[in-house]
């Protein structure tokens, strides 16, 4: 599998609530070109207003984007994200990289890490702290899980959202004691 991220990815955003709204509005901001969904159109209005494509679903935006976060709910809005035949990894065409920034589980981000890998896409588990203030102040705490080559590929944007980004390991290794308030 090889990585090969531009300078300047294109960016899919799956999840305009309280948070996501917020932290993909810091991503336009700079300058990147954005592809939203959520399951709720108007709730991405001012995202698509500074710029960003409305797609249909969150397949649409993986075949759209070269890196997708996502950040919904609860771990049954991942899976259905994720893992249905027209989900993300489905989708997503090889050397994409696809980045969950929703509190989970470690099981199913190494599920999630290992069925990505078997289509030849990349994955991080990157959960957050800091709340709907960190994320419109961009001053979150970003704990990431995977491979370390893609979270140095995808840490000049998570360093557009958070002020404290730690990388802790393979997948789903975020959740080890003290993870969400590492050192």
């Amino acid at each position: 599998m090889n990585l090969h991220l531009t300078k300047n990815p294109s960016i899919g955003w799956i999840g305009t609530g309280v948070m996501g709204r917020s932290m993909f509005g810091h991503l336009l901001d700079k300058g990147y070109k954005g592809f939203v969904f959520t399951r709720t159109k108007e709730k991405a209005l001012a995202l698509i207003e500074k710029g960003a494509v409305w797609c249909d679903s969150s397949g649409a935006v993986a075949r759209q984007a070269d890196v997708v976060f996502s950040m919904v709910g609860f771990p049954a809005d991942v899976r259905d994200v994720y893992l249905t035949p027209e989900g993300l990894i489905e989708s997503a065409r090889p050397g994409a990289v696809l980045v969950d920034m929703t509190t989970t589980s470690p099981s199913l981000a190494e599920e999630i890490y290992n069925k990505a890998r078997n289509r030849d896409v990349f994955t991080l588990d990157a959960p957050v702290s800091g709340g709907d203030i960190g994320a419109r102040t961009a001053s979150l705490s970003i704990m990431a899980g995977g491979d370390k080559p893609v979270f140095d590929a995808v840490e000049p944007l998570f360093s557009i959202l958070g002020k404290k980004i730690v990388y802790q390991g393979k997948a789903g290794s975020e959740w080890g004691p003290c993870a969400i308030f590492p050192g």
